[in-house]
């Protein structure tokens, strides 16, 4: 009996750490996550630096994305495709991208109006739409 109890109690701590992995697992990021990271003025230009993330499970050959820029007001103040090129399974990427002639205090939000180019594996792919999970740490709101 003293034997079994023992036994059980060894099994029960060395289900532990799986237990813990598998709920680690479950919590990891999933999708291509786009962070808004920085906006910084830069001679007559606002610079956005963007910091990529493709936790998809497959590698992106090309992305592009259609970004609306809007004002403090709310209005539309310059549509641009964005090219955020290849990237590469769980690594990170950093982007950057100029709004010349726009002081980043002039910037209200950023809208991700949808991926214009897209291809995984040498084909066209929706990934870069269905997956994309958008966050900034600045002031300027990131939406899609």
């Amino acid at each position: 009996m003293l034997f079994l109890r023992s036994a059980l109690v060894f099994f029960s701590f060395c289900s532990l750490p799986v237990a813990a992995l598998a709920q680690s697992e479950e919590n990891k990021p999933t999708g291509l996550i786009m962070e808004l990271n920085t906006v910084q003025d830069v001679g007559q230009a606002c610079r956005l630096t963007f910091v990529i993330e493709n936790k998809t499970g497959a590698a992106i050959d090309a992305v592009s994305y259609e970004t609306v820029i809007f004002d403090a007001s709310g209005s539309v103040v310059s549509l641009s495709l964005f090219n955020f090129r290849d990237l590469p399974v769980d690594r990170p990427r950093v982007r950057q991208f100029d709004l010349p002639g726009m002081t980043c205090g002039a910037v209200g939000r950023a809208l991700i109006n949808g991926a214009n180019t897209c291809v995984v594996a040498g084909s066209d792919s929706q990934v870069c739409h269905e997956a994309l999970k958008l966050q900034s740490r600045t002031d300027v709101e990131l939406i899609g």
